[in-house]
C-alpha cells in the first residue's frame, strides 16, 4: 500500500540491493552535520544532521560554477528515498531520461524532521526545535554548499517540496536556472488545506496519552492522523475502484493504517504537519527571476483547481507558467506529483527553454 507523502507517495522506502538493479548510476548516501544551527524560532540545535542521496556526478564550468546540479525535494512525511521508486527514477534518471543521471547531478535530501535527518523521535521529542519551511530551505541550502553545489540547473519538489520550490525562487533568486513546483499552491495554508492539518495536530495534542510528547508507546491519536492522510491522498475514482463495498473499504483502510503505524511516530508527524505554518510565498512572487513551471493535477484534493489560486497568482511571476493536468487514467490525486510519465514532457520543455547558450 502506498503512503502518500502527505499525501501520496509519502514515505516510500528502497529495498536493500534494489539500487544495483536500476538503469541509472547507483545512489550515494551520506550525512552533513551542521553545527549550532539556529532556527527561525531562535532555538539552536548543537548538531543538525542532514541526510541525502545523490545520483550522478557534479560538473562545473570553466569559472567553477556547478552546471548540472538538480535539487529534488520531497513531501510531508516523506524522504529523498521516495524518488528512487521506479515510476519516478526509472523514468527520469535512466539513460535518455529527462534527468539522465549520466548528465545531471541529482540531490535528494531528507528534510529536517524527515527520513534519516535529525527529527524529534531521535530523542528530544517535543523538545526538538519547532522548525518551519524556511528552516528547511535554509538547511537545504547549507547542504548544497557542503556538497560543493554553488548553483542549480533546476530546483523542483513535490507537495511540501513543491511549496519549498516557490520559496527557493524567492529566497535565492539567482541560485538556479529553472524551478518546477508540483502539487502546490503559491499562497498560505488556509481553507480545507489548513483544516485537515488541524485535525491531525489537534488529535495528537489533545490525546491524554500523548503526554506532552513524552509517551512510552505511540498514542491512539496517531491512528486518527494516519486515517486523515489516507483520506487526503488519492482521488475518489481510485478509492471507489479499490473500495467498492463497505467491507472492502474497511479492509483497505485498516491495512494502510496498520502498515503506517509500524514506522510512524506521533511527535515526528505532529512536527511535520505543523511546519507549514510559516509558508506563504504570495507577497514575494515578483522576486522570482527564473522561468518557473508549476504543475498540479485536477484531481488533487489538497490543491483543487476550482480555487483558481494557481491560475491567479502565476500571473505575478515574471517568467511563470502553470499547467493543471486533467483527471485521467494515469492521475492518482495528490500523488500524481511522483508519477513522472504524466508530466515529464513538460519538464523536458522547461529544461530546453532554459538551456545555457
Amino acid at each position: 500500500m502506498i503512503r502518500v507523502g502527505l499525501l501520496l507517495l509519502l514515505s516510500l522506502s528502497v529495498l536493500p540491493g534494489a539500487w544495483a538493479q536500476t538503469s541509472f548510476p547507483a545512489p550515494v548516501e551520506g550525512d552533513v552535520v551542521v553545527k549550532n544551527f539556529r532556527f527561525e524560532s531562535n532555538e539552536v540545535l548543537p548538531e543538525l544532521r542532514l541526510h541525502y542521496r545523490t545520483v550522478g556526478k557534479l560538473e562545473r564550468d570553466a569559472q567553477g560554477k556547478a552546471k548540472n546540479a538538480v535539487l529534488v525535494m520531497h513531501g510531508t512525511g516523506g524522504s529523498g528515498a521516495q524518488f528512487l521508486r521506479a515510476d519516478f527514477s526509472e523514468r527520469l534518471f535512466r539513460a535518455g531520461g529527462v534527468l539522465d543521471a549520466t548528465k545531471y547531478f541529482i540531490v535528494l535530501p531528507d528534510g529536517i524532521g524527515h527520513g534519516k535527518s535529525s527529527k524529534p523521535s531521535d530523542g528530544l521529542r517535543a523538545g526538538f526545535p519547532k522548525y518551519g519551511y524556511r528552516d528547511m530551505v535554509e538547511a537545504q541550502h547549507r547542504l548544497l554548499q557542503e556538497l560543493g553545489v554553488n548553483h542549480l540547473r533546476l530546483a523542483m519538489g513535490t507537495s511540501m517540496g513543491g511549496m519549498q520550490t516557490w520559496m527557493w525562487g524567492e529566497l535565492y533568486p539567482d541560485f538556479m536556472d529553472a524551478l518546477m513546483p508540483l502539487a502546490s499552491l503559491p499562497g498560505p495554508i488556509s481553507g480545507r488545506n489548513r483544516v485537515w492539518r488541524r485535525v491531525v495536530i489537534d488529535a495528537i495534542r489533545n490525546d491524554p496519552e500523548w503526554q506532552q510528547g513524552n509517551y512510552k508507546q505511540q498514542p491512539p491519536s496517531l491512528r486518527t492522523a494516519e486515517q486523515m492522510l489516507f483520506l487526503m491522498g488519492s482521488n475518489p475514482v481510485i478509492r471507489q475502484q479499490q473500495m467498492p463495498t463497505l467491507q472492502k473499504s474497511d479492509e483497505v483502510l485498516d491495512k494502510y493504517v496498520s502498515d503506517a503505524l509500524k514506522t510512524a511516530d506521533a511527535n515526528d508527524l505532529l512536527y511535520q504537519v505543523s511546519a507549514s505554518r510559516d509558508y506563504d510565498p504570495a507577497p514575494g512572487l515578483e522576486k522570482i527571476k527564473v522561468p518557473l513551471l508549476a504543475i498540479n493535477s485536477a484531481d488533487d484534493l489538497i490543491n483543487p483547481p476550482e480555487l483558481q489560486i494557481l491560475e491567479r497568482e502565476i500571473k505575478r511571476v515574471p517568467k511563470g507558467k502553470a499547467i493543471v493536468i486533467p483527471l485521467g487514467p494515469e492521475t492518482v490525486g495528490h500523488g500524481t506529483h511522483t508519477i513522472a510519465k504524466v508530466w515529464d514532457q513538460h519538464l523536458a520543455a522547461l529544461l530546453k527553454e532554459t538551456e545555457r547558450r
